[in-house]
């Protein structure tokens, strides 16, 4: 079966956290220092579906939620933010988070953007292989100011749509 693209507000409460949970699972210290941030982020789209609805979406195999991403579109329409991108540790290697991160990239453009920008740690190296191939410029690295001990520099990337 092929995935598909669903609202966040059909699964459960908790699904976000759990899936950022299973996807950063590589590396123990980012549950360790993460996982009240993404319980709370969890909560906001919870408690407000319709951000949730218009900043995000889950990829679903097989009626299961196997990863989802999201962004900030308050600077629109001069660019959008990807903020949290995740594909379980089962499913990576298999294109889920290319494909998931061009329906993004598709959305956030009918929503107005300019460019779109993201950023991920120098540790995450399948994120990384995922903005490349879905077609996202490098830009910079820059200082990582949350735990660089583990997660290496920042990797800024960017691309142009309109």
């Amino acid at each position: 079966m092929d995935i598909e693209f669903r609202k966040i507000t059909e699964f459960s409460r908790g699904t976000l956290a759990a899936l950022l949970k299973d996807s950063y699972s590589f590396e123990p210290n980012f549950e360790r220092d993460w996982n009240d941030q993404w319980q709370e982020f969890d909560d906001f789209f919870y408690d407000n579906p319709h951000i949730a609805e218009y900043s995000g979406f889950m990829t679903v195999l097989d009626g299961k939620p196997i990863g989802f991403v999201s962004w900030n579109p308050t600077n629109l329409p001069e660019s959008t933010e990807v903020g949290h991108n995740c594909i379980l540790t089962k499913y990576k290697g298999n294109g889920y988070g290319k494909r998931q991160m061009q329906e993004a990239v598709r959305r956030i453009t009918m929503q107005g953007a300019r460019k779109i920008v993201v950023w991920t740690s120098e540790i995450c190296i399948p994120a990384q292989h995922t903005y490349e191939s879905a077609g996202f410029q490098f830009v910079k690295k820059s200082e990582e100011t949350f735990h660089p001990e583990y997660s290496g520099q920042r990797i800024h990337y960017e691309m142009i749509v309109r």
